[in-house]
């Protein structure tokens, strides 16, 4: 079992409560979604007991460079989850294995490098898993989800009954599908993550927290966060080009909130946030 390190920073409060509160932060795309998610915990940070994000569009749009995990992680994020373009950067076959707090879709084969699940646990003893997993519908070729789902939780869940799935999917079918087949596996809370659009069906299913996608932090202007003038051009000629991250200083925050009952991992409540701000000011003061 691979396991993240203790993280000193919780919600105190959760001592004295039998819930603690997630936060998941949809795809954080570029240098805007980095600064839109610092300057959001340096806010928000202590009314979460665990943060966990989708870092796969982190480094100009694609991949995760070392640098920029380390940032995230020193912003307060507990866990940086992934998908297909986790990859992008070369550079992530060199630190994926020393990433203890990065998880990558775990249905990849075997020889693959990084980790597919963790383990977490708070400095006040309470215990998370965190599931990553890529969809198969218009996403390439990788093993099913579906066949080891079942037995990574059931793994999960002798050592913690709070369980979170981050599903990195195109089809909106497909998520709803594998989510309901998640629920009755017994995970805590399933988000959605790759469209970069968050949808308004969160709901509690089979005591689950779900939602079919939650979004993307980064850039308001431009296409789901990158630059419209590239994306047009795509459409209007037919040609490849390379996509740029939109560098607007308008960004915004898309999440979910989950609270999980500690005792049985049961979800109690969910809702979605969206933040909308400006990054202008502080774009230099980044580490």
């Amino acid at each position: 079992m691979i396991r993240g390190d203790k993280n000193p920073l919780f919600n105190k409060n959760t001592m004295d409560k039998q819930t603690i509160k997630i936060l998941f932060l949809g795809d954080i795309v570029g240098k805007p979604g980095r600064l839109a998610v610092r300057d959001f915990l340096l806010q928000n940070r202590q009314n979460y007991d665990f943060v966990i994000a989708n870092g796969e569009n982190a480094s100009h749009g694609f991949g995760l460079t070392q640098k920029n995990y380390d940032n995230l992680i020193s912003y307060g994020i507990n866990c940086i989850t992934s998908g297909n373009h986790i990859w992008d950067k070369r550079e992530i076959f060199e630190y994926i294995n020393n990433a203890d707090k990065l998880v990558r879709p775990f249905n990849y084969p075997d020889s693959v490098l990084g980790a597919g699940y963790r383990i977490f646990e708070l400095s006040n003893g309470i215990k998370i898993g965190v599931i990553n997993a890529l969809g198969n519908v218009f996403m390439g070729y990788t093993d099913s989800p579906w066949t080891k789902i079942k037995q990574i939780t059931e793994e999960i869940k002798k050592e913690t009954p709070i369980v979170v799935m981050d599903f990195h999917a195109e089809a909106t079918a497909e998520k709803i599908c594998f989510g309901k087949y998640c629920s009755d596996a017994g995970i805590s809370a399933f988000f959605g993550t790759h469209t970069h659009v968050p949808t308004a069906d969160e709901k509690i299913m089979n005591n689950m927290a779900y939602i079919t996608d939650a979004g993307y932090c980064g850039a308001i202007d431009g296409v789901i966060g990158m630059e419209y003038e590239t994306s047009l051009n795509r459409f209007l000629t037919y040609l490849p080009e390379r996509f740029e991250v939109a560098e607007s200083a308008d960004v915004q925050i898309n999440g979910v909130e989950a609270e999980i009952d500690t005792a049985t991992g049961y979800a109690v409540n969910i809702k979605r946030v969206y933040c909308v701000s400006n990054i202008k000011e502080n774009e230099e003061n980044e580490s």
